[in-house]
């Protein structure tokens, strides 16, 4: 059910005079959101010294009647507000979310619509007061940019060159492309870009994004040069669909309605958010697109239980040393469980193989696979299984589906091949996420949209991939940027919420080196910036990317893996610089706090002092350097030990494309 808007957890509340030009102040009177309803809804977003950081924006929503919200709005009635609380965020990266704005919401005759302004930056969100029922044909949203910033934009790319469905070929992605850097005015009209979308204007960035996107489409956004910014741009919704894709996985569209959204009454539309920075760290850790979302809808979470994930596809099951032959069956999966059970690794997951292929059928078994026998002996070695889906032997009938595999004792599911955010795939989501948490199943979306949210309105959807993660190294040709992207994504994608990245390769290779081979894979970097990013990366159900054979040789990385925890009490941002260099702290709940630490291609020393830590307390910290031979022979790393406390600086050193991983125990 769609949240309708609700006023009652507002601090303060006062009913103003209309009038035509209306401006919020954030908490920290460090930013201005300025709103317009002359001819148009318009609204701007400065600093408080003038410098302008979203130029004049106009926003509307034109619907199949012809209505058109927005277009010389009457006057209407203002309501400002302020609002102060923490929302518990547990299966995050962080306990508590800070969530203070002041408010406005502008109520005309139809409709309203509500800006946001936080300290941290700004959001809107129109709102069907009148519970008007038709379709949406088109939302306008043109945000215009104060000169010509650099753009760091993941553009949609063409999947087919050609196509009888116009944009077809672009509204079928998967959101998973590397980062263009160019200044604004260098790209051409109509250059489709998926959120998050930064833009630097060389004194503070702003990330657009998106949140709380129900019974809707995603926004893209297109260089519309002409405005000198961005048009949003939505998939309409599906007229006609065919089974196709990938092993038949899939429904294509191949007719799309002349509208975007059908709206059934009275409800919110999603928040539409702008992220300022002034300072590159301030940007990994932000919480905006958490807090906008709407709240937990599942009266118990307590059967939730975040961890990683002992995975065998991307390692082409590629056990060795063992007796048997490796590959979909229950010997190899009785292997993987053991590895899982012996590490404390909390899941193994089942990819695609266990089902048939070519049937699209979720009860069709595959005869070298006893599942029952295989959940049972999980069970034995208290390790949960996972089941990958493709989305349309998934969706063809959910509660089948779910209701089974959760009486047999799967733990939850990884569905893939959505590759589509219009309305009718975001209502699978959402129906899938709730039909899973009735049944206490976790949800892992793969070749799906970003997240926008729906993470903390149903936690069992513990993950989202919607990131060119390490399953591209399976394929991916030599000269492939990772390097400059995992120090990227960080700053932009994080923002949007959790990554399955799937991280943890034992085959390592320097940035020239790297070659693509999908049986024995290989990450670009060091073996230490895997262990890192098992810290830097957002991914409360981790995916453990290598073979446990590979594993079993490397107990030092490998117990430091099995170590980290997935969610944390806090997180802290020690340093970093978008496309260069990251460094964050985190801390788990018994106080342990975990470091990682990355680099671009440049070799990088860095001095990180431990301000963090309790004032009260020593700890024993056991870092994982790049050894001094990593530039060539990428696996190389250092073990050192020593006893640290508040106020110490550690001094890290990482080779091109390098990384650093340290835990703090508290000693006893």
């Amino acid at each position: 059910m769609i949240r309708p808007f609700l006023a009652a957890t507002l601090i303060s509340t006062a009913i103003v005079t209309a009038a035509a030009n209306y401006t919020l102040s954030s908490p920290d009177r460090q930013l201005v959101c300025e709103i317009s309803t002359c001819d148009s809804i318009l609204f701007s977003i400065r600093n408080t010294d003038g410098r302008e950081l979203l130029a004049p924006s106009t926003v509307a929503m034109e619907w199949s009647d012809g209505s058109l919200w927005g277009k010389e709005p009457k006057r209407p009635r203002v309501r400002k507000t302020s609002h102060d609380a923490t929302i518990p965020s547990p299966f995050y990266k962080k306990a508590l979310v800070n969530d203070r704005y002041e408010g406005l919401e502008l109520q005309f005759k139809d409709f309203g619509i509500e800006f946001r302004l936080y300290d941290d930056g700004a959001a809107y969100r129109f709102i069907n007061t009148h519970a008007k029922k038709g379709e949406v044909r088109h939302e306008t949203a043109i945000y215009r940019l104060p000169g010509n910033p650099t753009v760091w934009g993941p553009f949609v790319r063409n999947r087919k060159k050609k196509s009888d469905v116009p944009h077809e070929q672009l509204f079928w992605n998967d959101m998973q492309n590397h980062y263009t850097v160019a200044p604004f005015d260098s790209f051409p009209d109509g250059r489709l870009f998926f959120t998050p979308l930064l833009a630097d204007n060389g004194s503070e960035k702003i990330v657009f994004a998106e949140a709380d996107v129900e019974s809707y489409p995603g926004m893209y956004l297109a260089a519309d040069t002409a405005n000198k910014g961005f048009r949003g741009v939505s998939a309409p919704y599906p007229a006609n669909t065919a089974q196709g894709g990938h092993n038949d996985l899939e429904m294509l569209v191949t007719g799309r309605e002349d509208f975007i959204a059908k709206v059934d009454g009275k409800r919110t539309f999603p928040w539409r958010a702008f992220i300022v920075s002034r300072e590159d760290t301030e940007l990994p850790a932000n919480d905006m697109v958490y807090r906008l979302a709407s709240p937990c809808r599942l009266a118990d979470t307590s059967w939730i239980k975040p961890g990683k994930v002992a995975w065998e596809w991307w390692n082409d099951w590629g056990l060795y040393g063992v007796n048997f032959k490796a590959g979909v069956n229950t010997d190899t999966y009785k292997a993987y469980i053991d590895f899982a059970s012996d590490k404390g690794i909390e899941y193994v997951i089942l990819d695609e193989g266990w089902a048939t292929k070519g049937r699209c059928d979720l009860f069709d078994i595959v005869s070298e696979i006893d599942m029952p026998k295989l959940i049972n002996y999980a069970n034995s070695k208290n390790v949960g299984i996972i089941l990958w889906a493709g989305y349309l032997a998934f969706a063809r009938d959910i509660e089948r589906v779910v209701s089974h595999y959760s009486a047999m004792g799967v733990k939850g599911f990884k569905i893939d091949f959505l590759n589509r955010d219009d309305q009718e795939m975001l209502d699978f989501m959402y129906r899938t996420a709730e039909a899973c948490g009735r049944h206490r199943m976790l949800v892992d979306f793969h070749g799906c949209a970003k997240p926008t949210g729906l993470q903390r309105t149903y936690p069992n959807v513990i993950n989202y991939e919607a990131v060119f993660g390490l399953e591209q190294m399976k394929w991916s040709k030599p000269g492939t940027n990772q390097i400059a992207y995992d120090v990227t994504l960080p700053f932009i994608r994080s923002i949007a919420g959790p990554m399955d990245y799937t991280q943890g390769a034992m085959r390592n290779a320097a940035y020239k080196q790297y070659y693509p081979c999908r049986s024995n894979p290989m990450s670009q970097g060091t073996r230490c910036r895997q262990l890192a990013e098992f810290v830097v990366f957002d991914s409360p159900l981790a995916m453990l990317c290598d073979s446990p054979s590979n594993y079993e040789r490397e107990p030092e990385c490998t117990a430091f893996i099995a170590s980290v925890p997935t969610v944390f009490e806090r997180t802290e941002v020690l340093t970093g610089k978008l496309g260069e260099y990251i460094a964050i702290a985190r801390q788990a709940s018994d106080g342990t706090w975990y470091i990682g630490a990355m680099t671009g291609h440049e070799s990088r020393n860095i001095g990180l002092p431990l301000s963090f830590l309790d004032k009260d307390k020593t700890y024993e910290m056991t870092s994982y350097s790049d050894g001094p031979n990593a530039d060539k022979q990428a696996q190389d790393f250092t073990v050192s030990r020593r006893t640290v406390g508040l106020g110490d600086i550690i001094e890290i050193s990482m080779q091109p494309g390098g990384g650093y991983a340290a835990v703090l125990s508290v000693q006893k």
